[in-house]
C-alpha cells in the first residue's frame, strides 16, 4: 500500500492511499464465495451459483462490503503510518470505486481529508502581565444586602380599608374567552397572585386591577400580539372576568435585633448581621477579583499564542456553550423554541468564544506537559466529592455523569490544567490596581453581549414575564387551547 501525506494546514492533513489491486481481489473473492454460499439464485441449488453469475447478481452489495472490509483498516494504517493524532470522523473520497467489479485491473485510490492536533510551540508563559483589582465593600453595599433580606423577609397583609394600588398583590380567580372564537375551549384559573406594576406583570393586566377590592368581578379584554411567546394566545383577543379574592399589601419588618435574630442562631443582633453581611461581600470580592485575573492571564497567555486550532473541538466547544444557553433558559421558564433570537448571531458569537477556550486548554496542557505535572488519585477524589457536594448529588452520581463524559481522566485533565494555571499565575507580574467600576461594567456587558442578543434578550423578557404568566402558565397547564 502506498501512501502520501500533504499538510493542508496545521489542523488539516489530506491521506492519498493506494490499495493495491492483489488486496482488493482477495477480497473480492472472499465476500463473492460468502455470498455464493448463501445465496438463493434462480436455476441453481443453494450455494452452488457460479461465482460470475453471484457477482453479477449482487454487484452492489458486494461492492459495498469490498469497500467496508478493505478501506477503513487501509485507512487507519496510513494515520499510524504518519503518526497522526486524529479528531473526528476522517473525510474519505474514493477516487475509482465503480470499476470495482473489475477486481485485479488497477489499484484503489483513496484521498482522506483529517483533522489533527496542532503542534503548540510554547513562548512565554511565565513572567505575564496582569492587573488585580478588588472590589471595595462599602456601607451602601452592605446596606443593599440588608435591604433584599428585608424584602424577602417581607409579609402580605390583607388590605381592608381602600382599593387596590400599585405593589399591592392582587389574587384572582380568572376566566377568559376567545372574542373571535368563543367555542375554543376557555381559560380558567384560579388563585393567580398578580403584583400591580411588578416585573413580568403585563400592563393590562396591572391598569384593570388597579383600584379594585376584594369580592369585586372586573372584566376586561387583552389583545395579545402576533408574536407572543404563547401559541396558544398569539394574535387573538382574549376577554377575561377576574374575581378578586384578596388584595394584599407588602409590609417590610422592622430593621431591628429581634429581626435579625429571625434570620439565624448566629445573628444576636442588627450590627451580627450587618458584621457577617461586610464579611460575606469581603469574601465575594476575593474570589471575583481571583476569576477575573484567572480569565484576563489566560487571555494574555492566549493572545500570545496565536494558532490554528481544529474545527471539530471548536463546533463541539460551540454546540456545549450553546446547549449551556438553552439550559440557562429552560430553568428560567423560558421556551427556546418560542424566542426570536438570532440564533446564528448567537451561534457566531459564541464560537468565538470556544475558539478562546479550545486553545486555551490546548495551552494549558501544553505547558502541564512541559511542567510534567500529575495528578494524584487522592486528589481526583477530593476533585469527585466536591462536585458531588457543589451540585447536591451523591458520589455515585456523580461518577456516573463523568463515565459519559471519559471517567476520572477528564477530571485528571481538568485538575491538570488548573495546577497549568496556578502555575502561570505565580509566576506572572501581577500588579493590584484601584477599583474601577466602569471598567468592570463594560467587561460584564461584553460577556452578556457574547451570551446573546441584548435587544431581542429584552424584548423577550418583557413578553415572557408579561400578564400575568402565572395565569398562563397555570391556563395552558389546564386548557391546551390556552
Amino acid at each position: 500500500m502506498k501512501t502520501e501525506l500533504i499538510d493542508a494546514s496545521a489542523t488539516r492533513k489530506e491521506i492519498k492511499i493506494e490499495i493495491e489491486a492483489e488486496r482488493l481481489s482477495a477480497a473480492y473473492d472472499q465476500i463473492s464465495d460468502r455470498y455464493a454460499k448463501l445465496a438463493n439464485v434462480p436455476g441453481f441449488r443453494r450455494g452452488h451459483a457460479p461465482r460470475a453469475v453471484v457477482r453479477t447478481r449482487f454487484k452492489d452489495e458486494i461492492r459495498g462490503e469490498v469497500l467496508r472490509e478493505v478501506v477503513p483498516p487501509a485507512i487507519d494504517e496510513a494515520i499510524a503510518e504518519h503518526r497522526l493524532v486524529v479528531i473526528g470522523e476522517p473525510d474519505v473520497h474514493l477516487e475509482n470505486a465503480e470499476g470495482l467489479d473489475k477486481i485485479g485491473d488497477a489499484p484503489l485510490s483513496v484521498h482522506v481529508h483529517v483533522e489533527v492536533l496542532p503542534e503548540v510551540a510554547l513562548g512565554q508563559y511565565k513572567g505575564l502581565e496582569a492587573a488585580r483589582m478588588t472590589r471595595p465593600v462599602t456601607d451602601e453595599g452592605v446596606a443593599r444586602v440588608i435591604e433584599g433580606l428585608r424584602e424577602a423577609s417581607a409579609s402580605l397583609q390583607a388590605v381592608e380599608d381602600r382599593p387596590s394600588e400599585t405593589g399591592d398583590t392582587v389574587t384572582i380567580n380568572i376566566h377568559g374567552t376567545f372574542t373571535a372564537t368563543p367555542e375554543e375551549e376557555p381559560i380558567n384559573v384560579e388563585e393567580v397572585d398578580v403584583v400591580l406594576g411588578g416585573d413580568g406583570v403585563q400592563q393590562d393586566f396591572t391598569d384593570n386591577l388597579t383600584g379594585v377590592r376584594a369580592d369585586e368581578a372586573k372584566t376586561f379584554t387583552v389583545k395579545y400580539p402576533e408574536d407572543f411567546t404563547s401559541k396558544g394566545l398569539a394574535g387573538k383577543e382574549v376577554e377575561y372576568t377576574a374575581s378578586v379574592t384578596s388584595v394584599r399589601r407588602k409590609e417590610l419588618p422592622e430593621m431591628d435585633d429581634e429581626w435579625a435574630r429571625s434570620l439565624g442562631d448566629e445573628f444576636d443582633s442588627l450590627a451580627t448581621l450587618k458584621e457577617k453581611v461586610r464579611e460575606d461581600l469581603q469574601k465575594r470580592a476575593v474570589v471575583e477579583s481571583d476569576h477575573r485575573l484567572r480569565s484576563a492571564v489566560v487571555q494574555k497567555l492566549v493572545e500570545a499564542h496565536p494558532f490554528e486550532v481544529p474545527d471539530t473541538l471548536v463546533d463541539y466547544q460551540t454546540n456545549q456553550l450553546l446547549e449551556s444557553v438553552v439550559r440557562d433558559m429552560v430553568g428560567r421558564g423560558f421556551d427556546p423554541r418560542q424566542q426570536k433570537f438570532n440564533w446564528d448571531g448567537l451561534r457566531g458569537q459564541l464560537r468565538e468564544q470556544a475558539t478562546v477556550d479550545v486553545r486555551s486548554s490546548m495551552l494549558l496542557e501544553r505547558i502541564a506537559d512541559e511542567e510534567k505535572m500529575a495528578v494524584t488519585d487522592e486528589e481526583i477524589e477530593e476533585e469527585i466529592n466536591t462536585l458531588a457536594a457543589s451540585s447536591r448529588q451523591s458520589v455515585e452520581q456523580v461518577r456516573a455523569a463523568l463515565t459519559k463524559q471519559g471517567g476520572e481522566r477528564s477530571i485528571a485533565d481538568r485538575l491538570r490544567n488548573r495546577k497549568a494555571l496556578d502555575l502561570i499565575i505565580e509566576n506572572a507580574k501581577v500588579s493590584d490596581e484601584e477599583w474601577r467600576e466602569e471598567e468592570v461594567e463594560a467587561e460584564a456587558a461584553d460577556a452578556v453581549a457574547s451570551q446573546e442578543e441584548e435587544e431581542e434578550a429584552d424584548s423577550n423578557r418583557e413578553q415572557l414575564d408579561e400578564p400575568g404568566e402565572e395565569a398562563e402558565a397555570k391556563a395552558q397547564s389546564s386548557s391546551p387551547k390556552a
